[in-house]
């Protein structure tokens, strides 16, 4: 790896950031607060929240096989995935590589900053071209952008060849393991000790089933982290956010409960899906999601539509020509979904 000061944006490094009422005083003793300019009425969320989420950090840390201070929340893993590019690439100089199909939001937020956006197509198997990869790398590229298990193909990457690209690359690597919870590999995050150019991604809006709550997850070493912290906005997960995920760590076990049903309806539909005449392979799938290929997408789309069920259309999207990715939903919406798939025509 390079040296962290190399990757990182000079006026980044240098950055002052901006000092916040409840950065200069996090004492517990005090009973009059007069420093924030806030409306003392209407507690508690007259309140500016903490700004380093530490209460949370500290019940969630655990959980998670990492230090809090290794730990970064955002309002969702798309703010993360922007603060990766503020941090990392200089505007109209630098990029990025990417593998084809993956996630959306990596494109767009490298369009945002202005940042050459490289794709390099998954081989047959939806699987790494380690070499392709490398080869799209020159002396500009700061980032390696890897989503594992890979949205929208669903597939979880062998941890060997993931491996490789940690060691082979220079610079930083991310890792978005939003789905990881619906897989048996276990996660990069564990691993941060052993890659100090690793930076993983995850979220509380899939097995945490908390997509309204905007919270997002980066676990990386610590000089990164801070980094993260030194950039985002002082306040980027509000009071409320943090408070809806405490009452959720303390409801393990109802969590557990629905992970395990998702995988139990995932190993339900999936034969089922592959039994239908218009459908012409399910792909293997580590996610709450299967990726679909059918006769005709577009119709087959449009028909559900008028069932009033939605799935989503990848046709246009790369490699995904007449693919619908569906979630798993609860046996009622997945029998629905059955039910007309088996009536199209």
């Amino acid at each position: 790896m390079k040296t962290l000061e190399s990757l990182v944006r000079p006026n980044i490094w240098a950055l002052e950031p901006y000092s916040c009422a409840r950065d200069e005083f996090k004492g517990m003793t005090a009973h009059v607060f007069l420093d924030a300019n806030e409306n003392p009425f209407n507690d508690p969320i007259n309140r500016y929240p903490d700004p380093l989420q530490e209460k949370l950090k500290e019940r969630l840390a655990p959980l998670k096989g990492v230090r809090p201070s290794q730990m970064f929340l955002g309002n969702g893993s798309d703010e993360a995935i922007d603060l990766v590019y503020r941090i990392f690439c200089n505007p109209g100089e630098d990029n990025v590589v990417a593998i084809a199909p993956t996630y959306g939001m990596y494109k767009v937020c490298a369009d945002i900053n202005n940042v050459e956006y490289r794709s390099v197509p998954l081989t047959e198997g939806w699987q790494l071209d380690i070499q392709g990869l490398m080869n799209a790398v020159d002396t500009h590229t700061k980032v390696l952008w890897i989503c594992s298990p890979n949205n929208p193909t669903g597939n979880d990457f062998p941890r060997e060849t993931i491996h490789e690209l940690l060691v082979s690359f220079e610079g930083i690597v991310v890792i978005d393991e939003a789905y990881s919870d619906f897989s048996t590999n276990q996660p990069f995050r564990n691993l941060l000790d052993n890659y100090p150019n690793l930076v993983v991604l995850n979220t509380f809006s899939k097995a945490w089933a908390s997509a309204a709550i905007r919270l997002g997850m980066a676990f990386a070493s610590e000089e990164i982290i801070g980094l993260f912290n030194k950039v985002k906005y002082p306040y980027n997960v509000n009071l409320l956010t943090q408070e809806k995920a405490m009452s959720l760590l303390a409801d393990l076990a109802t969590i557990d409960g629905w992970l395990a049903q998702i995988r139990r309806e995932r190993e339900h539909v999936l034969p089922a899906l592959a039994e239908l005449p218009i459908v012409l392979k399910v792909f293997p799938t580590d996610a709450n999601f299967v990726l679909v290929k059918v006769t005709d997408a577009n119709k087959i789309y449009h028909y559900l539509i008028e069932q009033g069920i939605v799935v989503r259309n990848r046709t246009r999207v790369q490699l995904c020509k007449d693919c619908l990715r569906i979630t798993i939903g609860t046996r009622q919406e997945n029998n629905e979904l059955l039910g007309a798939l088996r009536f199209f025509k």
